[in-house]
């Protein structure tokens, strides 16, 4: 395919990637390849829909000019700055002076930071902003991680086509753009794309519902794989279907001791939080319950949270004699998050993820949530300073509760 061969609609083009190698990517082997789609809308203001992946920025830069005088493009939107999505956006800037580029406002400064753009001009939509690029109207909805914090989808009201990145993706270095071309029934790639990269984060497909829900969508456009103009529908409800909260009867145990309350503030919002999401949540002061009560609770949850406040670098009351008995118990299948508020330097925090990595729990940790899913917003161990009584504090343990509870109410 060439660039002069993929006309998509009136004045838009396809000048996109195939990548048919063998292709590394979120620690998978893509087997079938891969495919960056970037759109060329030739309007009054000649725009820009996202890149290709940095490898290629200069090869996409030179067969942009196939098709217009860099100096002509009046706008360049990125829906998500993952360098597969941005990274030909720094050999295209470098030609396309005259551009603006368009992104949320999260994701200037990382565009900036990126592709060393501080002095270009950038403009920030927000949610149902509105963007007239000359015979077309851009709409955008704010769409936040899916797959991370910065993203959005672009609408082209006119060509009643969604641009929405990532999100409808497929994993295949096409030979035919459109999945009614392909020759087979892309349905399973469909469903491996978003098991693989959105699964991870199916809360906030609720969000993307939400925005697409009174679109009419002709064609979807994304940033991987085949574009769908026959069947938008279906592809669209399976994304609803596949998010849906199918497994019930879950629970957690909730086991903390507490100096001056504020651990137990933080059990209390944890608890909340999950029966919020579905979760029953039983919560035991170690120091006023039954130990025997406690482990029956455990042994018969499928989520552990254990707390401590911290008082001379170490956990406080009988919480010790209970993380000794389980490192005794079979406790597999389950998952554990430690927690606790602090004055100081929290080391009982650390003291209680030492003692729950000593068992055969699943414990959560930061590290294993970024590589997992590239979040950044959901910390573990969960620790607070002080009182977890302002907003951002009871944000930072609801974004962990509600972590726990995606992965136990996970339908794949």
């Amino acid at each position: 395919m060439t660039v002069a061969d993929i006309q998509i609609a009136k004045d838009t083009y396809w000048v996109g990637k195939i990548d048919n190698r063998e292709v590394p990517f979120h620690r998978l082997i893509l087997a079938k390849g891969t495919t960056y789609n970037s759109y060329l809308l030739k309007t009054g203001k000649p725009t820009v829909i996202d890149t290709v992946d940095m490898e290629f920025g200069r090869e996409y830069a030179d067969r942009m000019a196939e098709l217009i005088d860099p100096l002509d493009i009046a706008y360049i939107v990125i829906n998500h700055t993952e360098p597969d999505h941005s990274g030909g956006l720094a050999a295209l800037a470098m030609r396309a002076t005259n551009a603006t580029i368009v992104c949320t406002e999260i994701a200037v400064p990382e565009l900036q930071e990126m592709y060393k753009l501080h002095s270009r001009n950038f403009l920030a939509v927000r949610d149902g902003d509105t963007l007239d690029i000359g015979g077309k109207t851009l709409l955008f909805k704010e769409t936040p991680y899916l797959h991370t914090a910065e993203t959005m989808i672009t609408y082209c009201v006119e060509d009643r086509i969604l641009y929405p990145c990532d999100i409808f993706s497929t994993h295949v270095a096409v030979e035919k753009l459109f999945s009614d071309e392909a020759g087979f029934d892309i349905t399973e790639d469909f469903k491996g794309y978003y098991s693989a990269i959105i699964h991870p984060h199916r809360r906030y497909v609720r969000t993307l519902m939400e925005a697409v829900k009174d679109l009419e969508i002709a064609m979807i456009a994304p940033s991987h794989g085949f574009l769908i103009r026959e069947d938008v529908r279906k592809y669209i409800d399976l994304y609803a279907e596949l998010s849906r909260e199918t497994t019930v009867g879950k629970k957690a145990a909730i086991v903390y001791t507490t100096l001056k309350n504020n651990t137990k503030r933080m059990a209390g919002i944890l608890q909340s939080t999950l029966q919020e999401n579905g979760i029953a949540a039983e919560v035991w002061d170690a120091d006023k319950s039954d130990l025997s009560a406690i482990l029956d609770s455990i042994a018969a949850a499928d989520a552990v949270f254990i707390g401590s406040s911290t008082r001379y670098a170490d956990m406080i009351g009988n919480l010790e004699p209970l993380l000794k008995e389980l490192q005794q118990m079979n406790l597999e299948g389950k998952l554990a998050a430690a927690f606790g508020s602090y004055g100081w330097s929290g080391e009982a925090i650390e003291v209680i993820q030492d003692y729950l990595n000593g068992t055969n729990m699943t414990v959560q940790s930061t590290s294993d949530v970024i590589k997992t899913t590239g979040m950044t917003h959901v910390e573990f161990p969960i620790r607070i300073r002080f009182s977890p009584k302002d907003a951002e504090k009871t944000q930072k343990i609801k974004n962990a509760a509600e972590f726990v509870s995606d992965l136990l109410l996970s339908a794949i």
